[in-house]
């Protein structure tokens, strides 16, 4: 029995935890305790060789265990395994991966280690790698926090080469040969006369062949794939529209349901009435669930419907009903000293404020909702003993837990289908709605249903981005900043998720000041302090997390700085910066946006960074100001992931973060009254439109010394880049989201 307990810097606590049988480090290793998934359905002339590997007569399947939602990372972790296993990408099929633990993130929780993403002593490294066995004891297979790349990149590489020293062995049984006279390429194992074997017909030799451990990786240098610009392996059907996503599974027999949800969030329902619901066309059965219920009909309009002919007496809101009220709750945290987080306290911060000519500013940002273009929705089928579920998610573990618990069933009777997803940006990390697609399976066992939220329900009863305010104060030099205080506080997304699903979140959420206190600037007296706001509205991950409103702070912050002593503000964070990985993203983006030189009358630039995720990001905004409007003209970035993957991918992440944080940054805002939000569809909780979105370009650099991923870390810039553009062009400075509140935008 193994145990890890407390990490000891700051009082950071991770939570003790048992591992039966041992801790796993470093890489994966094929006869640990989670065995392969795909050898308990195999048929005759099939061969499962590594959990990521599935060959039988019709080809070669690479199987992808994290959720593809647009990122690409099907073809991406797609492209680690067929490297090495010597095929195209055109050579095999990619599929998502069965719910299991062997696919388990290894890496998800080293975010949470209070060491700076700089940070690089042998006690930072430790902690990073004790994380893993927890990581393994929970066995969680999540998609998300930009991990997909780094959790797969060893993991999938020894899968492939695994594959392919087994088939080697295989052909040389069927040939009567040294392994040494053979060799690989294409999908074949290769003699030294030329005879070719394909790996199609040596699967059946394999699968009787236990794989290597510790199989040889190729090096960069043979690298045929990895390091190019891949054709995604999703693009034909989602081009053709033949690509299937959870709204599109079709069952015989399938109805369709839908709910109404107490509109003050997370609040009982007293009692409900459906007469007048059962009357309309089409609908079967009203279903109570918690906080509401269920209406079953033969097609999902007819369950919208439905659903808005139910009447209720709902529950009061038990949170305070305004927007003012939650955001008082932040103020709270502050004045109370309801302190979560201290990991940044260098010098003596007081002292050198005393007496000092004090720059002071507060920054405040609302609730964001996730707003995926596909609303949420899941199909669910108990019948024979057993229960299928289909839906995008991220999570699909967790959805066999909560399968368990409401239908009673053993795992080995749960099978989830992890679909294709039209945007995730964390809110598929929630389960709620598959929760209840299975409670209505339940209620009309034997028959398929597919549940489906309108778009009222899913933009009004989300897990929102938490909101969230900062207040700093700081004293200058001529050169810079000489003393920083910033104090940042929002509620714990991290511990109203995790309390979600059962686990507990021990110690300081990080998330609360991620992207503040682990920045690379050095200033002599920096204090960055993180305070807990009561979570008493439901919150969670959203696209880069905490990074996403501390970077706004932070780097807008930087800038008041900067222009309060006329310094340029890209020369003083270079000046501050001792990370050279990061001096040189900043260093490209000034270079790529031409930082310095004369623009048109009315145009300015603007500048931000941040390190989010281990990887530092960049961004200039360029924009014009005519009529007392802001047109955003270009956007430029600058990212370093350490090994450029595919690099094409990369940039597309890059422009989707970018895209992403501008519409959060102009009009993006969830408000709270009478305790509902008000926003119900796209006309009030709006987006950016193709005609504001501006022409990107995007430098891609390989100087971190690790493999990082890129879905989150392009995001966060592009609010406080944006504000300082706006600052340079018209002398406003805007201290809250969202943006379009104090100016207009064409």
């Amino acid at each position: 029995m193994s145990k890890l307990g407390k990490i000891t810097r700051r009082t950071f606590l991770v939570g003790s935890v048992a591992i039966a049988g041992g801790a796993a480090f470093g890489y994966w290793k094929y006869k640990q305790p989670f065995g392969n998934p795909l050898q308990a359905n195999l048929k005759e002339g099939e061969a499962a060789l590594t959990p990521y590997v599935f060959i039988n007569q019709e080809g070669i399947t690479i199987i992808a265990p994290r959720a593809e939602m647009g990122q690409g990372v099907h073809t991406t972790l797609a492209a680690l395994v067929a490297e090495e296993l010597d095929v195209s990408l055109e050579q095999v099929t990619v599929i998502h991966g069965p719910a299991s633990k062997a696919y388990f993130n290894e890496v998800l929780l080293e975010e949470a280690v209070p060491f700076a993403q700089t940070d690089t002593s042998s006690m930072a490294k430790r902690m990073r790698r004790l994380t893993k066995i927890p990581a393994k004891f929970l066995a969680l297979q999540v998609t998300g926090g930009s991990s997909s790349v780094p959790d797969g990149f060893t993991k999938m590489r020894l899968a492939g080469a695994a594959a392919r020293e087994t088939l080697v062995k295989a052909a040389a049984q069927q040939l009567g040969v040294p392994e040494s006279d053979l060799h690989t390429e294409q999908g074949f194992v290769v003699a030294a006369d030329g005879e070719k074997i394909s790996y199609v017909d040596l699967a059946v030799t394999a699968a009787t062949i236990e794989p290597p451990t510790e199989p040889r990786l190729k090096p960069k240098s043979e690298w045929k794939l990895l390091g190019k610009s891949q054709e995604r392996v999703d693009m034909v059907g989602k081009s053709t529209g033949t690509a299937e996503f959870s709204i599109d599974v079709e069952l015989p027999g399938l109805l369709y349901a839908t709910v109404k949800l107490n509109p003050c969030l997370g609040c009982g329902m007293n009692s409900f009435d459906a007469s007048e619901a059962m009357k309309k066309t089409g609908v079967k059965k009203v279903v109570e669930i918690d906080n509401g219920v269920a209406v079953i009909a033969t097609n999902t309009w007819y369950a919208f419907q439905g659903a808005n002919a139910v009447t209720f007496d709902w529950q009061s809101a038990n949170y305070p009903e305004s927007t003012a009220g939650l955001m008082q709750l932040c103020e709270e945290a502050i004045t109370n000293d309801q302190e979560d987080s201290q990991f940044r306290d260098d010098g003596d911060v007081e002292a050198a404020l005393q007496d000092a000519e004090l720059i002071e500013g507060e920054y405040r940002v609302p609730y964001l909702a996730h707003a995926a273009m596909e609303p949420v929705n899941a199909t669910a089928w108990l019948h024979d003993g057993k229960i299928e579920i289909w839906a995008g998610n991220q999570t699909p573990t967790q959805i066999i837990k909560e399968a368990e618990a409401i239908t009673g069933l053993d795992e080995s009777n749960i099978h989830v289908h992890t679909m294709l997803m039209g945007g995730g940006f964390g809110r598929r990390l929630e389960v709620d709605f598959v929760k209840q697609a299975i409670s209505v399976a339940k209620a009309m066992e034997g028959t398929p249903v597919k549940l489906t939220w309108s778009r009222e329900e899913d933009t009004t009863h989300d897990y929102y981005r938490p909101m969230a305010l900062a207040r700093f104060r700081a004293a200058m030099n001529d050169q810079g900043p000489i003393a920083i205080d910033l104090k940042c506080s929002a509620p714990s997304a991290v511990a109203s998720q995790m309390g979600r699903i059962g686990i507990p979140a021990a110690g300081p959420d990080i998330s609360i000041v991620q992207a503040a206190w682990d920045q690379p600037y050095e200033v002599e007296n920096y204090r960055v302090t993180g305070y807990r706001a009561d979570t008493v509205f439901p919150v969670s991950s959203w696209r880069s997390v905490g990074a996403s409103q501390n970077a706004f702070f932070h780097e807008s912050m930087m800038d008041e700085l900067a222009h309060a002593k006329g310094l340029d503000p890209v020369s003083m964070r270079l000046s501050l910066m001792s990370h050279e990985t990061s001096k040189k993203v900043l260093e490209s983006v000034a270079e790529l946006s031409h930082w310095g030189s004369p623009l048109p009358q009315g145009h300015a630039r603007g500048v931000a960074f941040s390190l989010s995720f281990g990887v530092p990001v960049a961004e200039v905004m360029e924009i014009a100001v005519e009529n007392d409007a802001v047109k955003i003209l270009k956007a430029y970035a600058a990212v370093d992931v350490g090994t450029a993957l595919d690099p094409r991918n990369i940039e597309a992440q890059v422009i989707g973060g970018i895209n992403f944080g501008l519409a959060a940054a102009m009009m993006g805002e969830i408000t709270v009254e009478g305790g509902k939000v008000q926003q119900s569809n796209f006309h009030t909780y709006n987006s950016i439109r193709m005609n504001q979105a501006p022409e990107i370009e995007v430098s891609i650099l390989e100087n971190g010394e690790r493999i990082r991923g890129i879905g989150e870390p392009g995001l966060p810039p592009a609010a406080p880049a944006l504000a300082n553009a706006i600052f340079a062009a018209t002398g406003k400075r805007i201290r809250e989201m969202p943006l379009n509140k104090h100016i207009r935008f064409v």
